[in-house]
């Protein structure tokens, strides 16, 4: 099974699997997919339209990571489910942080 996040110099690289229009948001746990990878579940309230569920995603990680939304970037999937994100900081710290949401 590949890992959901990657440690990556300066940071980590995450896979989510992001739901908008939900709800509430919330971040659901971990997850495999039919492929054997895993991914982030996550759910925000916000709708699908100009980068508003995007921003209310990065949001979301950021408060619950304790980290600047300026330290997350979408790197892939912006119009799509799956996305791909880097978040700046300590990789080690980061790792941990993200280890408790599963």
């Amino acid at each position: 099974m590949k890992p959901a996040f990657e440690l990556r110099p300066g940071g980590v690289r995450l896979h989510i699997r992001a739901t908008p229009n939900a709800g509430l948001d919330r971040i659901d746990g971990f997850e495999t997919r039919d492929d054997g990878a895993a991914v982030l579940r996550v759910r925000v309230s916000a709708v699908p339209d100009k980068g508003k569920a995007n921003a209310a995603l990065i949001a979301l990680l950021a408060r619950t990571l304790g980290v600047p939304k300026s330290a997350i970037t979408l790197v892939a999937g912006e119009t799509a489910r799956f996305k791909t994100l880097e978040i700046a900081g300590d990789p080690a710290t980061l790792a941990d942080a993200l280890a408790h949401l599963g």
